[in-house]
């Protein structure tokens, strides 16, 4: 089974409500013209202290969750301002997939049109997932897109997609990716348009060119 199909490896809790996204990727690393090095200020704050040095207490930073793949999240995950550098992030940092009982609305968007797959599961089927993550014995986990299940040490959960989100999960799509699979139909719409609609082909370019010829005469 892919990569795309199977999400498979640590389960790390992090069981915070109402994790914005302002902690999780905090502003002081917005600062960078590409996406490079977002996994340095991921939930900065969580894991270093005020010298910059990882603090004991954050699981993240804990031998028994090194490598994490899986986040197990609080209720709102996510909420906050719109911040795509939070999902690039963690990303980054090797997280393929977050589960939690609800997110944030933007950034479930963001997420999942950048291959960041996010999963609403009951409050009760985290609960015991984050029992199974919180002994490093038991911390691993599996997330299968094909069943739509995600299994833990001792527990078993069902969990639901959009179609939309589901295909591009499965056949490894961004949005961009997603948006060129109908290409085709895209182009056929286009031409169609064009040719029911010439006057509108162009028409601000056709507008720039004629004022600016109009200023070159009056000058």
């Amino acid at each position: 089974m892919s990569d795309t199909k199977l999400i498979q490896g640590i389960a790390a809790p992090l069981p915070i409500a109402n994790l914005d996204t302002d902690q999780i990727m905090p502003k002081q690393f917005l600062r960078i013209i590409d996406k490079a090095g977002l996994d340095k200020g991921l939930l900065y704050d969580l894991r270093f202290d005020e010298h910059g040095q990882p603090r004991e207490n954050c699981v993240l930073n804990q031998p028994g969750y090194a490598g994490a793949a899986v986040l197990i999240g609080g209720p709102n995950f996510g909420c906050g301002s719109s911040r795509e550098h939070a999902v690039w992030g963690l990303q980054q940092f090797g997280i393929k997939a977050v589960i939690a009982p609800s997110f944030g609305e933007i950034f479930y968007g963001n997420a999942m049109n950048n291959q960041l797959l996010l999963i609403v599961l009951d409050e009760a089927d985290v609960q015991r997932i984050l029992a199974d993550a919180a002994d490093p014995s038991t911390n691993r986990i599996a997330v299968d897109l094909e069943t739509m299940t995600v299994r833990s040490h001792s527990h078993q959960a069902a969990f639901s997609l959009t179609e939309r989100h589901r295909r591009m999960f499965l056949e490894g799509l961004d949005m961009i990716g997603a948006s060129l699979t109908l290409n085709q139909k895209i182009l056929a719409f286009s031409a169609s348009h064009w040719q029911q609609r010439p006057w509108l082909k162009d028409v601000a370019l056709k507008t720039r060119v004629r004022l600016s010829m109009r200023a070159r005469h009056s000058g």
